[in-house]
């Protein structure tokens, strides 16, 4: 079975193909790698193939092209992972934003919509080829704002397309080690959107691992979610948040750290690290994937490390790869009929969390031959519910203004999302991007 990636010339794109090397008793036979840069993806190929040379494991041939057509057809499985203005546009969507006295984050508030006004039109496109040429495929979304991408390919592909992110896994993962328990033998009740979730229950053959975990003080400290909200916190919500839920609970301290002096975005320091990567293997091509190693480590010890606080050190586990690439390999077996699989997905289940059935939501999900089928999940209390609504009504209102241009619309997701809430700033801030990024006036018709 072909599995296409479109972003083929992404930085992580490597890490789904060592994973795809190691499994002997995975669905995938050939993988073509779409990028519409052909620099990077040149790049990223070579440092795949000297991975393959180190690692060994099953023959599994790897091409690459510019052509989208070519990469879609045939293929059994689709991976999107396309950055739309790379991460030139994410600074741009930072900084903006920043200026305007809102949070600059890629996915969260501000940059998150603007993110999504010029990523839904090109993720739609793909998705209409995806129908012509692969209609038979299940498309994996990783690409950000992941669940309003989601939905946007889903009025093109049904329940044929699945958004993924290895958060609440991560999550999940770091609660049950905290106690001494494996994931792997949990049953996860979380939900919410993507970003913006919350575990309520995990449970083994003890019961619920949750309250136990929240009474103890050292395995709460023990944990990023420890680290970045406390333990007090946590026991008054009485679950534990996704670490994105940081940028509401702690927003005005986000805020002040992301407008001190000196401040420097996640944007602009993954845009340095990877201009040097690419540089570095430009000029000495033989050490390809080494230095792409060095570079994921050092991305890795530094996610999220303003949240987590300056002493804060990441776990050995959360450090090594197995994340997204791992749920996604996980998901295609089992659709292609191997073992069924539990794992949280953004699918159309809007109705778990208190939204239109249609709507995409972040819910744990069954997953077998036969397709996706959402569980049932814990009530969200009244706070959750707020913010889950009137974030999926951001989300809608974007997708209304990136497919139909609609200003009005791109007025409204700004002016309703909760850590914007002026329509004033609002206004601005459809003004700047407009005249900061081209593809963002390209789709506002301006």
């Amino acid at each position: 079975m072909k599995l296409a990636i479109l972003g083929g010339g992404g930085f992580r794109v490597p890490l789904v193909v060592r994973a795809l090397l190691r499994e002997v008793d995975s669905p995938v036979t050939e993988v073509s790698l779409y990028d519409a840069d052909p620099v990077r993806l040149s790049a990223i190929a070579n440092v795949v193939a000297q991975s393959a040379a180190q690692l060994g494991g099953r023959p599994l041939p790897v091409t690459t092209t510019t052509d989208a057509r070519a990469a879609l057809a045939g293929a059994a499985y689709v991976f999107s992972a396309i950055r739309v203005g790379g991460l030139v546009g994410r600074v741009t969507d930072e900084r903006v934003a920043i200026a305007n006295g809102v949070l600059g984050q890629e996915t969260v508030g501000a940059g998150g919509i603007a993110f999504g006004l010029r990523t839904i039109p090109v993720a739609m496109a793909l998705a209409r080829t995806v129908r012509e040429v692969a209609p038979a495929a299940w498309v994996v979304n990783f690409t950000n704002p992941a669940g309003t991408v989601t939905e946007a390919m889903s009025t093109e592909l049904g329940d044929r397309v699945i958004g993924i992110c290895d958060s609440p896994l991560g999550l999940a993962r770091r609660v049950a080690r905290s106690l001494g328990r494996r994931v792997e033998d949990c049953r996860i009740d979380y939900s919410g959107l993507n970003h913006l979730g919350w575990l309520h229950r995990l449970e083994d053959q003890e019961g619920d691992l949750v309250p136990r975990f929240l009474a103890d003080d050292a395995a709460v400290l023990g944990t990023e979610e420890g680290e970045i909200f406390g333990v007090e916190w946590l026991r008054s919500l009485g679950a534990v948040p996704n670490e994105y839920l940081h940028y509401y609970y702690l927003h005005r301290e986000a805020l002040a750290e992301q407008h001190g002096p000196g401040h420097r975005t996640r944007g602009e320091f993954l845009a340095g690290q990877q201009q040097d990567f690419f540089d570095a293997i430009a000029a000495r091509p033989e050490s390809s994937s080494r230095e792409w190693e060095r570079v994921l480590a050092e991305r890795n010890s530094t996610y999220m490390a303003a949240a987590r606080g300056v002493d804060a050190h990441r776990h050995e586990e959360d450090l090594v790869s197995g994340g997204y690439e791992g749920v996604a390999l996980v998901l295609m077996r089992a659709l292609a009929g191997g073992i069924p699989a539990q794992l949280i997905l953004n699918v159309r289940a809007g109705a778990q969390v208190g939204l239109p059935e249609d709507a995409v939501a972040e819910v744990p999900c069954t997953v077998t031959a036969a397709g996706v089928s959402p569980l049932a999940t814990t009530p969200l209390d009244l706070h959750m519910q707020g913010l889950v609504s009137q974030v999926k009504a951001v989300e809608h209102a974007t997708i209304e203004a990136a497919t139909t241009g609609s200003r009005a619309a791109a007025v409204r997701a700004f002016a309703l999302h909760p850590l914007i809430d002026s329509v004033t700033t609002a206004r601005a801030l459809v003004r700047d991007y407009c005249a900061a990024e081209p593809a963002i006036a390209s789709v506002l018709g301006q």
